[in-house]
């Protein structure tokens, strides 16, 4: 998998058919695809970049819009470009000291950087995706910066259902939105079988559940937020596992024949009964235990091509700074950029059998 979603995004930039290519992160999905392809990948600062006219915000400000870029520098001669407050917008992110091109030159300093493997959301990480980390932990140390192992502490459980349906809730008003446009109702076969599910459930979720998970999404960012108080930087790996066959988290067999059933019933309510939303978080958080949660915060946060394994497939490391910082970010990239370039390293093109 090229990772995603924005994963067509990284595809085209990793086989060197553009330069830069447009992501929309909500959950990790400029991170995400980066990890998978062996780019650069960098989530701004929530309300960084104009999410208007059509939105004052996505996801409650979960989503932001930025690039996916093979060199650190294109990263941030783009957020320049596009970086500002837009007329009608609910809140700006705080100025940046000065363009983030010019941070290519400046040294970060020794930083105070704490990193973790513990999943935050799923339950398991491979030893490739650790290994990761601890080659980019001792690259750190390398470069004189302080690090110390710590994590902060929060209800992962509690968030995963929480952020699973908020994007229930926003899907269904997609849809609607969709079907005010077209001036007729959406149908099963207009989605594909998880989205059409999704949507159903949003649907039945009641108003209480979906402000209850909002709360609960603003109360993780108030609980991890002194934790950048003591660090500068927080590292993890970026995903849990390095990159699978494309189509593996799709509903195994028996479980697309009963979201077609539930779907051709529209069988919301009972969807939400039998837990489907639960079942649904843990599967994909088992392969994104870490970026989601960066999202509901708004601080900047990248992945960065550091290491890859016996396959020779990529596995990106996540850097997470606090709110507004995109700067320092931008620092110590370019700093593990010249201790480790990669620009001219390439991802292994997938091989597919005649059939598939």
């Amino acid at each position: 998998t090229a990772g995603g979603s924005s994963g067509g995004s990284a595809a085209a930039v990793a086989s060197g058919m553009v330069p830069v290519a447009t992501g929309g992160d909500g959950g990790g999905s400029i991170r995400i695809p980066a990890s998978c392809c062996g780019l650069f990948g960098m989530k701004p600062t929530r309300a960084r970049v104009p999410t208007g006219p059509d939105f004052g915000e996505i996801w409650h400000g979960a989503v932001v819009e930025h690039v996916i870029t093979r060199s650190v520098r294109d990263s941030a001669a783009i957020l320049d470009a596009t970086a500002g407050a837009d007329l009608g917008a609910p809140y700006v992110a705080p100025a940046p000291e000065r363009p983030f091109l010019s941070e290519m030159g400046r040294s970060p300093g020794k930083l105070r950087i704490a990193f973790t493997s513990a999943p935050w959301l799923g339950g398991t990480v491979h030893p490739d995706c650790a290994a990761a980390l601890q080659d980019a932990v001792r690259l750190l140390e390398e470069l004189g910066h302080e690090v110390t192992e710590a994590s902060p502490v929060f209800d992962g459980r509690g968030f995963a259902q929480a952020f699973v349906t908020m994007i229930c809730a926003e899907l269904r008003g997609d849809i609607e939105d969709a079907e005010s446009l077209l001036g007729r109702r959406g149908r099963r076969a207009d989605f594909e079988t998880a989205t059409w599910a999704l949507g159903l459930l949003g649907r039945a979720l009641p108003a209480s559940q979906f402000s209850r998970a909002i709360r609960h999404l603003q109360r993780t960012a108030r609980a991890i937020a002194p934790f950048f108080e003591r660090y500068d930087v927080l590292v993890t790996p970026t995903v849990a596992t390095p990159p699978f066959p494309t189509g593996a988290l799709q509903p195994a067999p028996a479980e697309r024949m009963l979201l077609e059933i539930l779907g051709c019933l529209r069988a919301g309510t009972l969807m939400r009964h039998m837990c489907l939303l639960e079942r649904t978080a843990a599967k994909v958080f088992e392969f994104i235990p870490w970026t989601p949660v960066i999202n509901a915060t708004g601080q900047p946060a990248m992945s960065v091509p550091l290491f890859w394994n016996a396959e020779g497939l990529p596995i990106g490391t996540h850097y997470i700074g606090r709110f507004g910082g995109e700067g320092m970010l931008y620092r110590l990239a370019a700093q593990l950029e010249a201790a480790r370039p990669w620009f001219g390293r390439m991802a292994p093109l997938a091989t597919v059998r005649s059939g598939e």
